[in-house]
């Protein structure tokens, strides 16, 4: 665990993000976790937590100065990315974690038990029968094949007037953004600054044509 939070220590401090303490020590908690689940759930093709900081960690954190409001939802969240790391970036904003397989969800649970989040809710649910109570500030996702797929699917969670979609990618195609649907706008197109991960990583935010 110490080797893992130096390691993670000098990832923060090569990226220029603010980390206190005590994030710094539940996001070493949740890689743990994760190694342990890992073993008999399969969870992550990532077998070594270091390489899990930088891949798994440090590639969901940096989109949390990005990220408007206070109410998301990380759509095909897997074992919980980027939703739990960025939870434990923004204690202030709720997170929906929504996943169809129940082993996922039943790793976000124990998560979310033993690290004490009282901010995210694990939601076990195929993204298109999902009906929230209340929409959404922005919906994230690094999960989906497309930006097509993931507009289309989840075009009932943000909010109508002021909600938008964050799709995390790693290389971008023009041709991918002119396959978006006519009602879909590309808001930004933002590069990533992922220490020690190889090949690119974009966030793209896109939102309702008015």
């Amino acid at each position: 665990m110490e080797s893992l939070r130096v390691k993670l220590e000098q990832l923060v401090e090569q990226s220029g993000l603010t980390v206190s303490d005590h994030q710094i020590g539940l996001l070493v908690r949740f890689v743990a976790l994760l190694d342990k689940w890992n073993k008999a759930y399969n969870l992550t093709s990532v077998r070594d937590p270091m390489d899990m900081l930088v891949k798994h960690i440090l590639d969901s954190i940096v989109v949390s100065s990005h990220l408007h409001g206070h109410r998301f939802i990380d759509v095909g969240t897997g074992p919980g990315l980027p939703g739990i790391p960025l939870a434990i970036m923004n204690p202030d904003c709720q997170f929906y974690l929504l996943d169809s397989l129940g082993k996922r969800i039943r790793f976000i649970k124990q998560v979310v038990h033993e690290l004490q989040l009282e901010n995210v809710n694990p939601v076990q649910s195929r993204v298109e029968e999902f009906i929230p109570e209340e929409k959404f500030d922005g919906v994230l996702s690094r999960a989906f094949a497309s930006m097509t797929d993931m507009v289309e699917w989840c075009h009932h969670l943000p909010k109508p007037d002021s909600g938008v979609f964050y799709a995390l990618k790693g290389q971008m195609s023009q041709e991918e953004l002119d396959l978006l649907p006519k009602w879909c706008c590309v808001d930004k197109v933002e590069v990533l600054n992922v220490p020690q991960l190889e090949g690119e990583r974009h966030l793209v935010t896109l939102s309702r044509k008015e």
